[in-house]
Parts: structure tokens; C-alpha cells; sequence
């Protein structure tokens, strides 16, 4: 922004703030019409489309005084790549809808919007559209697209028993970050650089996809919650093994620091965005994956999830519409 630009959303208004967040959008090939139309064309050369929507509301998902706008763009685009990812299709395009109120800084929006297409030019996602709007508070919706160049999407109802549980990514991390900033402290900043923004295995998607996984989906509410969708989807028992699964120095230390287990973290702790895959057993388990447990035939109890052989009848992460 420069000193003679307005210096917020309502002083710019609507157009020129579009105008603003999607000036020298790269050319990418699969754009047919990009924004400036009624709507966007974008090519899908596996024949199918691929499509997931994430909404970030502000007080809800981030913090204004927690995280900068860059952190909160790239938050919004991570969430919505991720799903495309989960699906073992390649994210092609994207649109965002926008909301804030009249007197959020115009420099705010467009610096959100760089984080956002920052995350997404990583994948040579383009970004091809959205909209604006005013709200009481900060609202992110991004829409992403994706392509399946022509293999069947990864499912959560395709895990059979004798599968192996794999996980890629950081688990734990965000949630961590989450208590270190409610008890208001800012250290250690690897943690809470983990809350303000994920950082997806994205790569780890095609590769499970390309191994033969029968089942995968994103962890952005927790792993027993996200597992336990597995499990009901396929009508199995997502058995898992917490000594499987290595818990990092950093969460370590900051557990100790709070007298609680890092394990809560990592099993119930969701926005880290890591992939959750089951595989056959014969076959090779991608290196970015861990193994972390077996799918077993349906319990007495129904299809759901267990930890150290005991069913998990709690929630196992974060509800919407719960607290």
C-alpha cells in the first residue's frame, strides 16, 4: 500500500480490492478463462473433477493478534489443498471468497492473499476467482479444484482388514501451538508457527494414491476422529498402536511443561493437515508414511477406532459445534 491508497476494505470497495488481490496472477496452463468472467474454465484432463471448500472464520479458526495475514492465507489454501490431496488427485485451481468489515486495513486483505497464493503457487495451483464481501468479522472460504489424471480417487470406505495404518506429516504440532498461545506465551515459536499455519505432506497424496492405498483422508480434526471416519466408511477397526508413533523432543518439552501427555496431543489434536492412509499388506508403504497400526474386522462394539486395544468412545478431536 502506498501513502495515497485507501487504508481499508471499505475505502478501496469491492472491485478495486479484487482488482488489488489478483493483480499479476501467473498464467498456468490448465486456466482456460481466468478471473473476469462470470466464472472461471479450468481444463481437467483425467476427465474428472475433483472439489473441496474450507471456511476459516476469524475468533473461530485464527486470531488476528496471533497470526499475521500472510500466516492466516497460507492456513486458508493448506486446509482446502489438503482434502484434494487426501483424495489422490493434483490440485489444479482454486477460488476464494472474502469477508471482513468495512474498516479492516486494506494492506490486511491483500497480505492475507499472498500467503494464500504463496501456498498455492508451491503446487502450481492458480488461483482463478472468488469474491468479496462485508462481514462482522474476518471470513476465508477457499474452494479447491482438482485433477485425477484419470486414476480412481483414494476413498475413506476402501480399508479392509489386514491393511496396514500409515500416517505423513506432523500430528500434534498445531494443537501444541494452540496451548502454548492460550496461555499466552509466544515461545517456542516452532509450535506456534505450527497453529498459525500447516504444513501438509502434499507430495505424500499422489504417493499413496500411486502405492495402492485403499483408504486416506486429511487429519484436520484429530487422528482417532479422523481414523474413526475410516473405520465407519469401511465397516472395520481402525486399530492403532501409540508406541508406533514417535513423539518429537519439542512436543515432548512442552507437555513435561504443562504435566499432560503429548500423546493427547497428537492422537485428538486436529489442523495439522497430515494424510492418513491404509495399504494392503503387500505392498511397500511409502517412506513419507509411518506405520502406526492394522485394520482389524469389526468389533462387537461396531466399526470404529482403538488405541492400545481399547475402543475410543470419546470424541477424539474437535467437534464444530461443540465448545
Amino acid at each position: 500500500m502506498t501513502a495515497a491508497e485507501p487504508g481499508s476494505i471499505g475505502e478501496l470497495g469491492e472491485f478495486a480490492l479484487i482488482a488489488k488481490v489478483t493483480e499479476g496472477l501467473p498464467a498456468h496452463a490448465q486456466v482456460l478463462v481466468g478471473p473476469g468472467d462470470d466464472s472461471a474454465v479450468v481444463a481437467a484432463p483425467g476427465g474428472s473433477v475433483v472439489i473441496s471448500t474450507d471456511v476459516l472464520v476469524e475468533g473461530r479458526h485464527f486470531r488476528r493478534d496471533w497470526s499475521t495475514p500472510v500466516d492466516i492465507g497460507r492456513r486458508a489454501a493448506a486446509a482446502s489443498l489438503s482434502d484434494i490431496v487426501a483424495m489422490g488427485a493434483r490440485p489444479t485451481a482454486a477460488v476464494v471468497a472474502f469477508a471482513g468489515p468495512a474498516d479492516l486495513p486494506a494492506a490486511w486483505a491483500v497480505s492475507c492473499t499472498a500467503g494464500l497464493r504463496a501456498e498455492l503457487e508451491q503446487l502450481d495451483v492458480a488461483l482463478v476467482g472468488g469474491d468479496v464481501t462485508s462481514a462482522d468479522a474476518v471470513m476465508i472460504t477457499v474452494t479447491a479444484i482438482g485433477d485425477l489424471d484419470g486414476r480412481d480417487p483414494v476413498l475413506r470406505s476402501g480399508a479392509r482388514a489386514g491393511d496396514r495404518i500409515a500416517i505423513a506429516g506432523r500430528i500434534g504440532w498445531a494443537a501444541a501451538g494452540l496451548a502454548v498461545l492460550s496461555r499466552g506465551f509466544r515461545s517456542p515459536k516452532k509450535l506456534v508457527d505450527a497453529h498459525r499455519y500447516p504444513t501438509p505432506p502434499y507430495s505424500a497424496g499422489l504417493l499413496a494414491a500411486h502405492s495402492g492405498a485403499t483408504a486416506m483422508i486429511d487429519v484436520s480434526d484429530g487422528l482417532i476422529a479422523d481414523a474413526r471416519h475410516i473405520a465407519r466408511a469401511s465397516a472395520v477397526v481402525l486399530a492403532i498402536d501409540s508406541s508406533l508413533i514417535e513423539v518429537p523432543q519439542e512436543l515432548a518439552s512442552a507437555a513435561s511443561a504443562y504435566s499432560m501427555d503429548p500423546r493427547e496431543w497428537m492422537l485428538t489434536g486436529g489442523d495439522d493437515h497430515a494424510l492418513l492412509a491404509t495399504f494392503p499388506a503387500q505392498v511397500k508403504v511409502p517412506s513419507s508414511f509411518v506405520v502406526i497400526g492394522q485394520v482389524q474386522v469389526i468389533a462387537e462394539a461396531g466399526a470404529g477406532v482403538t488405541v492400545d486395544g481399547h475402543f475410543v468412545t470419546g470424541a477424539g478431536g474437535h467437534e464444530h459445534f461443540r465448545g
